[in-house]
């Protein structure tokens, strides 16, 4: 009997014990179309991902490893629905206008583990925003951050969002202000 309990024990809180050891689950939200949305979150709440290969695969190519340093801090995710015909603008404000972050959005057909980052093989479309290298003639860059062209046509599509910490930052509060512009 108390060999049955383990192992079935076991077989349980194993599976539980991997997926909480492979990192947080996103936050869900729930945005109306062609309304405004607001959360507001701290990086402190989120976990640094040791593994970003997957940023750099061909089948996502949301940002070169040329450009990692921008992602070491923790990252926090969010996911939503996105229904069809649909765009999405995300504004990333953080408190501290000295704090550099960075955010990245991509759509996939289903959230699941396999299409959460890091396990992300592949996705319809990744957009992300960091601070710049250089100068762009005409443009100006403040402590804000943008993506944008998040788009769902025919299918509805379920997005995922990273709010992340450049170069290790692992605390500091911000502010995701979120548009669906349904058509």
């Amino acid at each position: 009997m108390t060999r049955s309990f383990i192992i079935c024990c076991l077989l349980f809180c194993l599976p539980l014990l991997l997926s909480a050891q492979e990192g947080k689950s996103p936050i869900w939200l729930k945005l109306q179309p062609n309304e405004a949305f607001t959360v507001a979150g701290n990086l402190s709440e989120g976990k640094k991902m040791e593994d970003l290969s997957w940023a750099w695969n061909s089948a996502i190519a949301c940002f070169p490893q040329t450009q990692v340093q921008k992602f070491t801090g923790n990252h926090v995710l969010y996911a939503l629905d996105l229904p069809s015909f649909s765009e999405m603008e995300i504004w990333l404000v953080p408190e501290d206008k000295n704090a550099n972050f960075s955010i990245y959005a991509y759509e996939v057909g289903k959230v699941a583990n396999n299409t959460t980052v890091p396990n992300l093989s592949s996705c319809i479309r990744c957009e992300v925003d960091h601070k710049w290298d250089y100068k762009k003639r005409g443009v100006t860059q403040d402590h804000t951050r943008r993506v944008k062209d998040i788009l769902a046509i025919n299918n509805p599509y379920q997005v995922l969002i990273g709010v992340v910490g450049a170069e290790g930052l692992a605390t500091g509060a911000y502010t995701l202000h979120l548009k669906v512009n349904k058509k």
